[in-house]
């Protein structure tokens, strides 16, 4: 933990130098290359300028491209219900809604492993593509299902692959992007679940209208077929685009693949992913699992995914404003239209201020005011009033809060890459259990259902008071001059400028 402790002052920065048993380490002096030294300051803004463009043009379309099926093969299911999958396969009871959590047990058990093993191979362009191509397969599969059994096999192993993709992708951007750039890029890489979840809603209004029984299949089974193939045509596409890390991509030039480590080390003061050899399952686990920080982090996502949770099901909310299914299928699109534009807004302003709690509390609030509205009225207008904001308050604060895990915990790769996987797969647990918060029986209002996020929201709020608490006491010690574990670069420069703080 970064307790300020005697023997968190004599830990070693870096193995490789010299230090004196008992003394207060100092921050390891860093050199950038000589080409970098003797550029003026318009010449390196235009060089990282020119870099990032490069980086942001063959990065991040991809990767967002790719969370949009990841997203919606793993959702569809819920439009699926109103096209038919429920009475097809006979589903009884709380069946669907244990189809709908079961894939959250896969995921939650993968994580972890895949993030470490990400981190140790340095291989993203490779392995993510490939389960890819393997979610694809088994969302396509799921057509073929004809009992409950059936759809439980392949909705767990769906999730069982589909875990390496968004923790995955979180440490994949944090090792391209400094730390004032993470939060624009993550929310970029995030409107890919909110255009999927605007776009899903389209997608099987579409399929329900003209495609039920084309060729004897109903249009439930189109929907994974269709969203499936096109799954893995696009991880095929990805192979040939994605790069690994900065130091190992082949289309930078020596000099950009130079500028571009030398950022992220200038950024913390120490360096990032290096090679595999320096990458270790059980350190990184260690060092996570011994941060104060991860735990507090654990809970505020905890909170936000819990209190997100009517999204598994939002087509079905939805329905209880008595439309038909096309249109209700329709009328989805919108809060997620609308959530894409604050998550960018907030994104941004949260990127250029430096600040990370009010960024994530104020749109926590105004969730909440959504869920108490939605649980205390049947009024058609208000209902979907609340609609409109449940989704833009929870993930406008969510995003910021996915770049915060990075910000606090930056250092060393292996530890990043466990806390991130840790973090997300724990807070998706709710998953499992909210599923069952939203059977027929509670509709219209699901007021147990919006009780429980409204709660789960104040949960996170609070969450998000403590790690500010905790930062603030953190920077408190850099200021003062005393070690704090990861945040190497914590003295001052020779230029006067303060070396690494948290961003609180």
């Amino acid at each position: 933990m970064d307790s300020g402790s005697d023997k968190a002052r004599i830990q070693e920065i870096d193995s490789r130098e010299p230090r004196v048993l008992g003394t207060v380490p100092t921050a390891r002096r860093f050199e950038a290359p000589e080409f970098i030294r003797n550029w003026t300051p318009e010449e390196r803004h235009a060089a990282e300028k020119r870099l990032k463009a490069k980086i942001d043009l063959r990065l991040m379309p991809m990767i967002i491209l790719m969370y949009i099926m990841n997203y919606l093969d793993r959702n569809n299911i819920a439009a699926a219900k109103l096209a038919g999958i429920v009475t097809d396969l006979n589903l009884k009871g709380s069946e669907f809604n244990t189809a709908v959590s079961i894939l959250f047990v896969g995921y939650l058990l993968m994580q972890v492993p895949s993030n470490l093993f990400l981190n140790k191979i340095g291989k993203p362009s490779l392995y993510l593509p490939t389960c890819m191509i393997i979610w694809g397969a088994i969302s396509a599969a799921t057509a073929g299902c004809k009992s409950f059994g059936g759809l439980i096999a392949c909705r767990f192993m769906l999730g069982f692959v589909e875990a390496a993709y968004f923790p995955g992708c979180l440490y994949y951007l944090s090792c391209w992007y400094t730390r004032k750039e993470l939060g624009f890029r993550t929310a970029l890489f995030y409107s890919g679940a909110l255009i999927s979840g605007a776009f899903s809603g389209l997608i099987a209004a579409g399929i329900t209208a003209h495609m039920d029984g084309t060729r004897g299949l109903r249009a439930w089974k189109w929907m994974f077929i269709i969203e499936g193939a096109i799954t893995i045509c696009i991880a095929f596409i990805a192979y040939f685009i994605l790069p690994n890390f900065p130091r190992s991509t082949a289309w930078l030039t020596e000099e950009e693949r130079q500028l571009a480590v030398w950022r992220l080390d200038e950024d913390i003061g120490e360096d990032d992913w290096v090679d595999s050899q320096h990458q270790s399952f059980k350190v990184g686990l260690k060092l996570a699992f011994s941060d104060i920080k991860m735990y507090v982090l654990t809970v505020m996502l905890f909170g936000m995914v819990a209190s997100g949770t009517v999204t598994n099901f939002f087509p079905t909310v939805v329905k209880t404003l008595n439309y038909n299914n096309v249109d209700t299928l329709l009328l989805t699109a919108p809060p997620y239209v609308l959530a894409v534009i604050t998550t960018f807004l907030n994104s941004l302003h949260a990127d250029r201020t430096g600040e990370r709690f009010f960024h994530v509390t104020i749109p926590l609030c105004i969730a909440m005011f959504a869920y108490i509205l939605a649980a205390a009225t049947t009024n058609i207008g208000a209902r979907y009033f609340a609609m409109m904001l449940m989704v833009p308050g929870v993930y406008s604060g969510y995003v910021v809060a996915l770049h915060w895990i990075s910000n606090s915990m930056p250092r060393p790769p292996a530890k990043r890459a466990a806390a991130l996987a840790f973090i997300n797969a724990v807070s998706n647990t709710s998953s499992i259990y909210a599923s069952y918060m939203y059977l027929a029986s509670a509709s219209p209002k699901y007021t147990v259902a919006m009780i429980v996020n409204c709660a789960m929201a104040l949960m996170a709020i609070l969450a998000a008071v403590a790690l500010r608490i905790i930062l603030v006491r953190l920077n408190k010690k850099l200021d003062a001059g005393i070690f704090v574990e990861g945040a190497i670069n914590s003295g001052t420069t020779e230029a006067g400028k303060k070396g690494f703080r948290f961003r609180i």
